[in-house]
Parts: C-alpha cells; sequence; structure tokens
C-alpha cells in the first residue's frame, strides 16, 4: 500500500502546473448525481506510448520540439504523396485510412507517465517475451513482429480472428484507426463500447464482488465506483491468452486500474495502472487523452465481413498446391 500512496503523489506532482483541465470548468451531472460521461469519444494519438530516450524524464515537450515534429510530419506526408501518386491501391493502408491527432500545445512526451522515465519497467526473468521471426504457439496474440503459421484460423493472430481488437484492451492503447469508444451509463452499469471488433464491456456500479477467479475472460472481470467525479474500474480475471502488456508476459495475474475524470466540454483524461508482478518488476501508469466526437460508433462487423480470413487461407492452399 505505502509503494501505492506513493505513486499516486508522484503522478499528481506531474499533473500539478499543467493545462490538462481548467480550474473553472464544472462537471455536467446525471440524474443520478454523478459525472456524465456519455457519448463517443476519440483516443486517436502522435505521441508514442514509450517515451524517447532523448526525453530522460521529461513529461512534455517544449514549443520548439512540437514545431520541429510538426514539420518532419508534413514532409513525411508530402514525400509519400509523391512518391505513391494516385489511389495508393498497391499498398495494405494509404494516409487515407490512418488516424492520428494532432499534437497540440501540451503534448505528452509519452502516454506512459510511470515510471518516471516513461517506459516499460524490467521484466521478470521467466516473462515472456516476443522473439523477432518466431513462430508463436496458439493463440497468436499479436500481429507484430512475429511469422505466422497458414494451416488454420487458429495460426492467425487474435484481432485477425475477430475476437479482440488490437487497439480495444483494456487498457486502450491508440493505433492506425478505429480509436474510438462509447460510454453509456445508468445508476448501476457503465458500459464501455470499443469501436474495433464491437467489444462491449459492462460493468457494475453496485458494489458486487469479482466473478470466481476460476472464470477467466479475455477482456477480464471489471467492477467499477467512484471516487470523486472520477469513474474508477478495477479490472481482473484475464484468462492469461492475452499479453500483460505491449506484447510482453501474460495476462494471467494482472490487475488493471483505469480512471475516467471528464476535465472539459470535450475531454476525458484515461488513466491506467498496471499491476502484474509476474510480468514487469514495477507498475505501469498511462494517460490518454479521450476527445468528444459529434458522430456515432457504427458495428464494427469483423467476422460478418472477415473475408481477409477467408483469402489468407485460400491463399495459403494455393500454395501448399503448387510447392508438390
Amino acid at each position: 500500500m505505502q509503494c501505492f500512496r506513493t505513486l499516486a503523489i508522484l503522478v499528481a506532482t506531474l499533473f500539478s502546473g499543467t493545462a490538462l483541465a481548467s480550474d473553472s470548468y464544472s462537471v455536467p451531472r446525471t440524474e443520478f448525481g454523478v459525472p456524465d460521461l456519455q457519448g463517443v469519444w476519440n483516443f486517436s494519438s502522435s505521441i508514442p506510448m514509450q517515451r524517447p530516450l532523448k526525453y530522460g524524464n521529461r513529461q512534455f515537450l517544449n514549443a520548439k520540439e512540437i514545431a520541429e515534429l510538426e514539420a518532419r510530419s508534413e514532409a513525411r506526408d508530402e514525400a509519400s504523396d509523391a512518391a505513391i501518386p494516385g489511389t495508393g491501391v498497391d499498398e495494405a493502408y494509404n494516409d487515407f485510412w490512418i488516424e492520428s491527432a494532432g499534437l497540440g500545445q501540451e503534448r505528452l512526451t509519452s502516454h506512459i507517465i510511470y515510471p518516471i522515465n516513461g517506459r516499460l519497467p524490467a521484466l521478470q526473468e521467466k516473462a515472456y517475451r516476443p522473439i523477432l521471426g518466431e513462430l508463436p504457439a496458439r493463440p497468436v496474440r499479436s500481429a507484430l513482429g512475429a511469422t505466422f503459421a497458414t494451416d488454420g484460423p487458429e495460426d492467425r493472430p487474435l484481432s485477425d480472428r475477430c475476437i479482440l481488437g488490437f487497439n480495444a484492451g483494456p487498457p486502450v492503447n491508440p493505433s492506425f484507426y478505429n480509436n474510438n469508444i462509447q460510454i453509456v451509463q445508468n445508476q448501476d452499469h457503465i458500459v464501455i463500447l470499443t469501436e474495433m471488433v464491437h467489444d462491449a464491456r459492462i460493468v457494475p456500479l453496485d458494489g458486487r464482488p469479482h466473478a470466481d477467479e476460476a472464470i477467466g475472460q479475455w477482456t477480464g472481470d471489471s467492477r467499477g465506483h467512484w471516487e470523486g467525479d472520477a469513474l474508477v474500474v478495477e479490472t481482473r480475471n484475464f484468462n492469461g491468452l492475452t499479453h500483460s502488456f505491449s506484447r510482453m508476459g501474460s495476462s494471467k495475474n494482472k490487475k488493471l486500474v483505469e480512471k475516467f475524470t471528464r476535465v472539459a466540454a470535450d475531454r476525458i483524461d484515461y488513466e491506467f495502472t498496471i499491476f502484474d508482478s509476474d510480468t514487469f518488476t514495477d507498475q505501469i501508469v498511462g494517460l490518454i487523452p479521450f476527445y468528444k466526437v459529434a458522430g456515432q460508433v457504427y458495428e464494427y462487423a469483423c467476422h460478418e465481413g472477415n473475408y481477409g480470413m477467408v483469402n489468407i487461407l485460400r491463399g495459403a492452399r494455393v500454395a501448399d498446391l503448387q510447392q508438390k
């Protein structure tokens, strides 16, 4: 407990003096008297999850660094357009599909804010770590940096199989596109709907205990409560068939605490803390801003439209025949 209290003081110190929220903002409330978090929110980001080493323990960029990053980003876009004219049909994804956010005037150097260097803590000696080019065991958890078999759908990553979205978490993790969630609430429950694979996490607020620890789930078992104006969601009972975080370790004994705090009419600050001593030697705290979207989340009909899986396996069978 002493470690957790120290961490809370550290995070509060990091936030003090920053322009994360206006002191004069009055949080809207539901008819039940709690903060109203409802709506569609976007968590796109141009910020890396881990802090580049050159920034050390510095949490925010200065104005000069922001301008330099913006200039480099524009130059990359222009170079890409010049090198690949037209519609870009020869690419898996062109810039049309990629969703990112403006840098802003208070841009974080990383989404990880603890450890204070903004980087993942050291791994435990026996924790799983990916090896470039390896053929992972089933289930394949991540689509990045690995070689996959194509004997059957079980050999494809979880996102290919429409089991979990690659940015949906929990905790959520900004990626190329579909960085949207919708929050619906009543007196006793919060529903957190992620666009990617259209997963709805139903979070009871009535104080009921967690399910038996023997019942593991892909996105864990969540319970919520209010601490002042912050919604706090604690999730445990992950099934161990996903990574703990950032493709490392196993989620089997992970505990996740998320905080949703509305700080402006168009913004929620989303903070997550990962407790997993089986995988990491310290806690991990991240901060991701959510911004209000004037629109809807449409169904991500992954299985219903998953022609990619069929065609991947069909292509593999053709390749098998050609090798005979």
